[in-house]
């Protein structure tokens, strides 16, 4: 049965002088915005016990746009600043309900810069997109068509700390679910195999920051050896960041090819909940992890599955996944398993295990039972 959902198309794009200059005001004032309202909302929290909604904060940004030190707020779009307000409003909601760390000050530092705008802020007619108070259409390479009669409801222009430019368009979509199959398949997460399957299969990890670890390492020696000021820094500064954005870029790439065919192939799929931000502050295995990105994996599954009427079941944490003998009507659970024993037998029924793919079949089975 098909569905409508909000999806994000990417695209790369290429400014002109005028509009890299405005966009990069814009990307300051959202910074600026950002941070005095919540520095206002602290001090009003803490002096005065009162809460703040967004109708507050956009009070103070009209009174902001009058006063001499911050009026150059009205040199750029009035909707990219309310929409920071908008998004500030949400994150303290989410801090509120324990969903997420309290809000935090932006650093003129920061990798990503973006300002978001709402439709009545830009015109998409005919494939030109022109965001307000800029002169000329963006120059976008559509790489990919949006959907036919789609309609933007936002567009979010982002720089990253290359220098990139990127557009996001959010439109309303229908897609029509892969067709059904009844294969089911249990992911067990590793690091020298990014995923074993229940089915034998292992999916290669290709370890995208060790291939490139000695040329990152040269970068960022050069890098901490440049003076703080100066050309010469920046351009070493540019060096270590397009080196990780390739790593990021062919990561995420690789997912995607990956987490495309496991919804393609298989009705359910069953993953271990796992906490990996508590996985990292283990210094071992800290560098692998982050160069595995469960993290990421699990999200791109779980909306994949939600669009093609799939079935993500999630096994909780504390599974002896690795420990139990998967054969039927065994059940035997080791009291230990260190991770150096890649392979094991069975002391009750004999069976020789693969320390992986046994996982595997354990995450299926617990999937399906609490299905």
């Amino acid at each position: 049965m098909s569905q409508t959902v909000k999806r994000a198309y990417k695209y790369r794009w290429y400014p002109t002088s005028e509009q890299a200059m405005l966009l990069h005001r814009t990307f300051g004032c959202v910074r600026y915005v950002w941070n005095r309202a919540l520095a206002e909302r602290t001090r009003r929290y803490k002096d005065e016990s009162r809460n703040t909604t967004y109708v507050d904060t956009a009070k103070w940004l009209t009174g902001w746009k009058k006063e001499e030190e911050s009026a150059f707020l009205a040199e750029v779009s009035n909707v990219p600043l309310q929409q920071a307000l908008r998004a500030q409003q949400k994150a303290f909601a989410a801090f509120f309900a324990k969903r997420a760390r309290h809000p935090r000050f932006k650093s003129r530092k920061q990798s990503q810069r973006s300002a978001t705008f709402q439709n009545n802020a830009f015109t998409f007619r005919e494939g030109q997109l022109t965001l307000a108070k800029t002169s000329e259409p963006l120059n976008v390479v559509w790489h990919r068509p949006l959907p036919e009669g789609a309609e933007p409801s936002t567009v979010t222009v982002s720089c990253d700390s290359t220098g990139r430019w990127f557009v996001s368009l959010l439109v309303e979509e229908t897609i029509t679910p892969m067709p059904s199959t009844g294969a089911q398949v249990g992911l067990d997460a590793g690091l020298h195999h990014l995923l074993t399957l229940s089915t034998g299969e292992r999916v290669a990890n290709p370890r995208r920051e060790l291939i490139d670890r000695k040329k990152l390492a040269a970068a960022q020696k050069s890098l901490a050896r440049k003076a703080k000021t100066g050309s010469n820094r920046a351009k070493a500064r540019l060096k270590v960041a397009r080196i990780h954005a390739r790593i990021a870029d062919r990561r995420r790439d690789h997912l995607h090819k990956v987490t495309t065919r496991l919804v393609r192939e298989n009705q359910a799929i069953a993953v271990e909940d796992l906490a990996v931000r508590n996985m990292l502050k283990n210094h071992s295995l800290a560098r692998g992890i982050s160069d595995a990105p469960w993290g990421e994996l699990r999200k791109m599954l779980e909306y994949k599955c939600q669009w093609h009427a799939r079935a993500l079941l999630p096994v909780e944490r504390w599974h002896p996944s690795s420990r139990l003998c998967s054969t039927t009507e065994c059940g035997h659970i080791n009291a230990q398993m260190p991770l150096s024993v890649r392979s094991w037998t069975c002391p009750s029924c004999g069976t020789i295990h693969d320390r992986d793919v046994n996982a595997a079949r354990n995450i299926l089975a617990a999937g399906l039972a609490e299905r």
